[in-house]
């Protein structure tokens, strides 16, 4: 474009000093002549790199996931195809699932036994409680009835020292007294008997119910690891994408092994990266307009906006170590760093090619009148990219 620029300017040149010779070609004329352009162009060029910078390092940077296996088998089917665009939840391959499912049902078979042996477990403790709450309530019996005989023996105490009471009378409720107290001291026994046994076995019955319960819960675990497993021999698209790089086939043998991927899903979701050096930001501000444009779609300005600059790079950390950090020999070349932009209007739907490098500027808000000229500038620049600088 600058070369546009003074090619216009030669051309205003040549016809007022040669063709039509409005004014003469002299020492001042001349030096006049070549002063302009200098001036103009070095004022132009800093003024456009403060109020609408440009990149030439623009690059279209995609989200890739290495898809490799949660579990090992052989691959049954395999309905993706190398370079072909799936929807989020499109079947890409399934592992052969005939291990895995014979491992749930064993288990699952399992957790049946598993919770039977609890359920008896369980049974046992309530039958050694229910002896005890019984034999209780027989003793409580017990003791009422003889409550009343003893009432009834003072009752004929009283009556016979009254005179008007029968002596056969006061000894057969004596009697029924003694005999409630025998019956009181059996079920005594018989309740300390069963309180006993309680005591001997409850503390094993309660190991039993813990480890019934232990052992389910286990069981509980494992399905449900075993049938997540199952779930992994089906892999669905994590999201809307594209497979590359696939080289494995119906047969091939997956291990969940990182660096052995079964081929790598290239996201739709994009991002693209502008690079700009340190003194080229401190004018740029989050939603600042942005145009760029990149080799492969030449004459085309792809619109987008300023969504955030990452004010960090590598030259500002180092390394954890034992080692005193080195500043080198010499002056380290500052690095730049970058601004994140984002696709907006008409350009906020398209697919980038992931990879591709271009340029391209941002428009702050100051001296907006200037902005016209970077315009043209990447518009020209763009209309370039249609040809093709090659020798065969």
């Amino acid at each position: 474009m600058d070369a546009l620029i003074l090619g216009v300017y030669a051309l205003a040149v040549w016809l007022v000093f040669f063709k039509f010779k409005w004014l003469p070609w002299n020492t001042p004329t001349m030096v006049i002549v070549v002063t302009i352009p200098v001036v103009a162009m070095t004022v132009l060029v800093l003024t456009l790199n403060v109020v609408a910078p440009s990149s030439h390092d623009v690059r279209v940077v995609g989200k890739v996931l290495q898809v490799v296996p949660q579990v090992r088998g052989r691959i049954v089917e395999l309905p993706a195809e190398g370079n072909r665009s799936y929807k989020k939840g499109d079947v890409l391959l399934r592992i052969d699932p005939t291990p895995y499912q014979a491992s749930v049902r064993q288990l699952e078979g399992r957790l049946m036994a598993d919770d039977a042996a609890l359920a008896e477990a369980e049974a046992a403790a309530r039958q050694l409680s229910e002896s005890v709450r019984g034999a209780a309530g027989r003793v409580s019996a017990v003791q009422a009835r003889l409550s009343l005989a003893r009432r009834r023996v003072s009752e004929h105490d009283a009556l016979l020292s009254a005179g008007a009471g029968s002596k056969f009378d006061r000894e057969e409720a004596s009697a029924r007294e003694h005999e409630l107290e025998g019956d009181l001291l059996s079920a005594q026994a018989a309740e300390e008997e069963a309180r006993q046994k309680l005591s001997a076995k409850s503390q094993g019955e309660f190991v039993a119910i813990a480890t019934a319960r232990a052992k389910r819960a286990e069981t509980e675990v494992m399905l449900e690891n075993a049938r997540w497993e199952l779930e992994q021999t089906v892999y669905r698209a994590p999201s809307d994408g594209r497979v590359v790089n696939l080289q494995v086939r119906v047969g091939t043998m997956l291990v969940p092994f990182p660096f052995s991927p079964a081929f790598s899903f290239v996201e739709d979701q994009q991002e693209v990266l502008a690079f700009y050096h340190q003194n080229e930001l401190y004018n740029v501000k989050t939603g600042d307009l942005a145009e760029i444009y990149l080799p492969t779609a030449p004459g085309e300005i792809i619109k987008a906006r300023v969504d955030s600059i990452v004010w960090a790079q590598s030259q500002g950390q180092f390394a954890q170590g034992g080692m005193i950090p080195n500043t080198g020999a010499t002056d380290v070349v500052p690095n730049r760093f970058a601004v994140k932009l984002a696709l907006r209007d008409e350009s906020s739907g398209l697919t980038l090619p992931v990879g591709a490098v271009g340029a391209g500027a941002i428009y702050t808000e100051r001296m907006e009148m200037f902005h016209i000229i970077r315009m043209v500038f990447l518009r020209v620049s763009s209309k370039l990219n249609y040809l093709v600088f090659k020798l065969h």
